[in-house]
């Protein structure tokens, strides 16, 4: 029985721009948050992806695979504003169930939806009220199927603008020669292990039983995997926040220790905000970074890495505290280049259990930390910052994680001015809708 439509957009970030700027449609794109080659593309354009660019790709590379790529600068806010946007249209036929990702939803049809014709029809009018509401550009890719983990997968099946319905009857045959690390949540590891027991394909993973899967995920999860490739339905547990981080990879001109530090606490202080504001509280915090590898490269993903944590002294809220565990952190970190820092706060525990300070010190420090987070809110994102914040201030400015959608109440979340396409001046949210809006019309 069909119960789930899952909708992934296609190229989403590099959608958006081609949306907004016309002479960009039909031509190679890449977003970069640096434009320059040592920056890294994090959307390409399918015109973009023909050519080997793709997520990851360094700035200078795309140029070399694709002569006559456009890079332009990531917009993050404007990428929420569209999400936001694309949410009330697929909500004008539709509840959104679920956002996992900015570009990826999923919804609960209904009994008088759960036919393939019905489910198709269906698929067909939220395509049209996208393309309608936010723009020919924003393809999008739907799956239809008995639970939402094949639903996901019916997605993947046919890109760009695709529309796959699977029924029951029609598993493992329309599946079964995909390599089983296509479903979501089997991840390399998964992969590997599940190679060294001779099962490589998903028809190979359905041709076990029960007690193998069992046995192969060396627990019940493997028992859920079984029921669930087969169409059931499992009921699935509350998610629970356990971590708040950010990361952001440095500016040429910040890729010294002191730049590195500021920046780590410029990521630290919007992380320590966000908590807050979903009312919890932290017990440990861990310093991540990426330092240069033996052969130079640009990219931040290639070097070696270092992190560790640290504890916070119990139940924590205050920035104060924080900001000593990680100064703490820092000197032991080791020495090097640095291109990315990581800050996270981890063993989240919600503020209502939150242990009262004994202290008035203590007590101090916490009311200091709301207070800037009520000023900023009130005046814009960091109007009062620590000093040793100052060079950082324009930095880690916001990007989006894949399973996070930034919050736009919160005055540090995403940046909040985004600079005009091809201008350089900065934008208002105002006028990114207004931009929008045009593009419609284009």
């Amino acid at each position: 029985m069909l119960t789930t439509l899952f909708l992934d957009l296609n190229s989403y970030f590099a959608s958006v721009e081609q949306q907004v700027q016309p002479h960009l449609r039909g031509k190679p794109v890449g977003v970069a948050p640096i434009t320059g080659d040592s920056g890294c593309i994090i959307a390409a354009s399918y015109e973009a992806k023909k050519f080997g660019v793709k997520t990851g790709t360094r700035v200078g590379e795309a140029k070399v695979l694709c002569p006559g790529v456009e890079i332009v600068d990531a917009r993050p806010r404007l990428y929420v504003l569209m999400h936001h946007r694309i949410l009330k249209a697929i909500d004008r036929h539709i509840p959104v169930e679920r956002v996992h990702s900015i570009d990826e939803v999923s919804c609960r049809l209904d009994r008088r939806q759960r036919t393939p014709e019905a489910a198709r029809e269906l698929a067909l009018r939220v395509k049209a009220e996208i393309a309608k509401s936010c723009g020919v550009c924003m393809r999008c890719s739907i799956g239809i199927a008995p639970n939402r983990l094949l639903a996901k997968l019916g997605t993947d099946l046919m890109k760009p603008d695709g529309l796959v319905i699977l029924r029951n009857e029609d598993l493992p045959a329309a599946i079964g020669h995909l390599s089983v690390q296509e479903f979501s949540g089997i991840g390399p590891r998964m992969t590997k292990r599940l190679k060294r027991a001779g099962v490589r394909t998903i028809a190979e993973l359905y041709a076990k039983s029960e007690a193998e899967m069992r046995a192969l995920w060396g627990g019940p999860f493997g028992e859920r995997w079984y029921h669930v490739i087969r169409g059931a339905e499992v009921r699935e547990k509350p998610t629970k926040k356990g971590s708040i981080g950010h990361q952001h990879v440095l500016a040429p001109d910040l890729r010294t220790r002191e730049g590195a530090k500021s920046v780590g606490l410029r990521l630290l202080l919007k992380a320590s905000a966000r908590m807050r504001h979903d009312k919890y509280a932290a017990k440990k915090l861990s310093l991540g970074l990426r330092f240069e590898g033996d052969r130079p490269s640009t990219n931040a993903w290639n070097g070696p890495s270092w992190d560790e944590w640290a504890t916070l002294g119990g139940e924590c809220v205050d920035s104060g505290t924080m900001q000593d565990a990680l100064d703490a952190l820092w000197a032991r970190a080791p020495e090097g280049k640095i291109l990315m820092v990581a800050v996270t706060l981890h063993d989240l525990v919600p503020a209502a259990s939150h242990t009262l300070p004994l202290f008035g010190g203590q007590n101090r420090s916490e009311s200091l930390s709301k207070a800037m987070d009520a000023v900023n809110k009130k005046f814009g994102a960091n109007k009062v910052y620590p000093a040793s914040m100052q060079d950082a201030r324009g930095h880690g400015t916001g990007g989006i994680a894949f399973n996070y959608v930034p919050n736009l109440e919160l005055a540090d979340s995403v940046q909040s001015r985004q600079r005009g396409g091809g201008e350089k001046r900065y934008m208002s949210d105002a006028e990114m809708e207004g931009l929008i809006e045009g593009s419609l019309r284009a």
